[in-house]
């Protein structure tokens, strides 16, 4: 086995564990009972997935093809920039707009701070 197998192995890997991380975060985004925790399944978790997936796919591209692809290393960039914000600002509007939390949330620290006549 020579280098450039080596290390297509290695995108072939990369691209199998992003697809592993995708499936972990569709059974979160369906499994956990809230939108705060659902949002916090699509964002960290999917946001790996796409970013191992285009990696893989950079370096399989870069060994294989002799190509440096710039629009997979924009894609790599802009995932990793945009959705833990988007995830935050989708979370926060909820919990803004008052979205219940789950019954299993013990403690809301915010709710005082946010909305003072509540209390």
């Amino acid at each position: 086995m020579n280098a450039n197998q080596t290390i297509e192995l290695g995108a072939a890997l990369l691209i199998l564990l992003g697809s592993i991380m995708s499936v972990i975060s569709a059974l979160g985004i369906i499994r956990l009972p809230d939108v705060y925790t659902r949002s916090h399944a699509a964002t960290k978790s999917s946001t790996l997935a796409v970013l191992l997936s285009l990696t893989g796919a950079f370096v399989y591209f870069w060994v294989h093809e002799g190509l440096i692809s710039v629009r997979l290393l924009l894609g790599i960039v802009f995932v990793f920039l945009t959705a833990p914000v988007a995830g935050h600002l989708i979370t926060r509007a909820a919990y803004r707009a008052r979205v219940k939390l789950t019954d299993d949330s013990s403690d809301d620290e915010l709710k005082d701070v946010l909305f003072p006549e509540d209390k």
